[in-house]
């Protein structure tokens, strides 16, 4: 009798065990569910994953993997093709729009959404173009926008960009050794934008924010734990270093104005325009504000100009053909030029109709970033679904952009699907849309036509590690930076 009972106890403390074992696994597995969800009607389908992590760990092998669709691909096996899903990333609840026609609906509602990266007020600043919100966007929109689109503003530039693509092919090719092509295509791009927001004396002292505006990108898309050692405090302090650098160029260039230097023999820069500019109440704009406004700036260009250059010369690599019809598009139109003339005009990039078609193929195809993030300000309803104030909402423009019911055969390079092709709305969107669109969009473009166009007469590559793995998070690059061989064609 007492081995039969100690039997029973041991059966019952191995069941009560296995009970409290699976009792705690359904806690922590929907604790995020019932902390979140509990209570809100209508959420979309989808996972909220383990307490604090969600599913971060999961959405970060995704898109560190060959295969960054498979996170999302995940979702729609086990939900659906919904077009929204309720996930947890990166601390906090968010939502996950894949359709086209939602997609156009977030972006266009400033209203009901506010762009919100993670990180972005304390690294970017408050009197930055992507934190400043309303009436005040819009002013500051108008002054930083205008020097950089338009005919006019761009054509002054083509000189400027033409020096710097010059340069710098030179100097990369004379190096006799491979070369990481993404990281001098930052500094290249970083350059040029330089130049324009602060003009060329602008340069020497700013050229050491190439390494800080790479730890601002570092700290923009992690969780915000600001201790020694994690990311977000590695940007913070690039960040304070980078308002110490821009301050003292500003104060700089006040004690130049000051003085009467005379520098009419230079264009003037965007800084020397916002120190001209008077606000409502007629005074002058603070250092503090035009540090966000010009730091936004070169943040938002120069690393995913960059990172699209890349991109534009690996599917070309990659294409022989379609690089041959490129480069013959460039030759007639050569062709045609006055013996006098000797380097690029407006008139003759707005003649590059094939070579446009490339890079919107390019755009298409690279996703250079994740998707855009905003906040939801109010609860919304949308496609029968609630997105709750104060989650996140993630629009993936590259599931969009690879969705084969919009582009078929959606990861083969083909610049041809572009011939009189007819859309819907949201269904590209690479520099965004609404009030948001990125304001830089005409002068990355004119950099990709620049570069394409001296390297295709002058330059040739031979990639060193063409199966290099790629990593999709927070940006789409190849995890050896484009390591390549760059020589002078024979030719040149």
């Amino acid at each position: 009798m007492e081995l039969f009972n100690n039997k029973l106890d041991l059966f019952l403390t191995v069941v009560v065990s296995v009970y409290v074992c699976g009792l705690v696994y359904w806690l922590m597995k929907n604790a995020n569910e019932l902390y979140y969800c509990l209570g809100k009607k209508n959420l979309p389908p989808g996972d909220m994953g383990w307490p604090l992590i969600g599913n971060t760990l999961s959405f970060s092998r995704a898109f560190n993997s060959a295969n960054p669709e498979s996170f999302l691909e995940n979702l729609v096996s086990r939900y659906g093709r919904t077009g929204v899903y309720k996930t947890h990333i990166l601390g906090k609840p968010l939502i996950m729009v894949t359709l086209p026609e939602l997609n156009k609906a977030i972006l266009t509602d400033d209203r009901n959404f506010a762009l919100a990266y993670p990180g972005m007020l304390a690294i970017l600043g408050k009197r930055s173009l992507l934190t400043v919100h309303g009436v005040e966007h819009k002013r500051l929109r108008r002054l930083t926008t205008a020097p950089i689109n338009g005919n006019e503003a761009l054509s002054m530039y083509v000189e400027l960009i033409e020096d710097v693509v010059m340069t710098s092919f030179d100097e990369w090719a004379s190096m006799n050794k491979p070369i990481e092509l993404l990281v001098e295509l930052k500094r290249a791009s970083f350059k040029v934008l330089t130049y324009i927001f602060f003009g060329g004396r602008g340069y020497s002292s700013l050229q050491p924010l190439t390494q800080l505006f790479s730890d601002l990108f570092g700290g923009m898309f992690t969780r915000p734990i600001n201790l020694p050692g994690f990311p977000y405090n590695k940007a913070l302090k690039a960040r304070r270093r980078l308002v110490e650098i821009v301050n003292a160029a500003i104060e700089e260039r006040k004690i130049e104005n000051k003085r009467g230097v005379d520098f009419s023999n230079e264009k003037k820069s965007m800084l020397d325009l916002l120190l001209e500019v008077d606000d409502e109440d007629g005074e002058k704009m603070d250092n503090i504000t035009i540090i966000d406004l010009l730091g936004s700036l070169v943040f938002g260009g120069h690393e995913t100009t960059a990172i699209a250059i890349m991109w534009l010369l690996i599917y070309l690599h990659d294409n022989p053909k379609i690089l041959q019809k490129v480069k013959e598009e460039h030759e007639n139109i050569i062709s045609k030029r006055p013996s006098t003339q000797k380097r690029l005009t407006m008139a003759e990039i707005k003649q590059m109709s094939y070579t446009a078609k490339v890079v919107q193929e390019t755009l298409r195809m690279a996703n250079v970033g994740v998707g855009g993030f905003r906040d939801a300000k109010a609860d919304v309803e949308i496609n029968g679904y609630t997105i709750p104030k104060g989650w996140k909402v993630l629009l993936m423009f590259r599931d969009i952009h690879l969705n084969p019911e919009i582009f078929p055969n959606p990861k083969t390079f083909d610049p041809s699907r572009w011939d009189n092709i007819n859309i819907k709305a949201g269904a590209y969107t690479p520099f965004g849309l609404g009030s948001r669109f990125c304001p830089g969009n005409e002068l990355a473009k004119l950099e990709a036509f620049i570069f394409l166009h001296y390297f295709l007469f002058h330059y040739k590559l031979e990639r060193i590690n063409p199966n290099c793995e790629v990593v999709s998070f927070a940006f789409r690059v190849p995890k050896d930076n484009f390591m390549v061989r760059l020589t002078k064609a024979s030719s040149s």
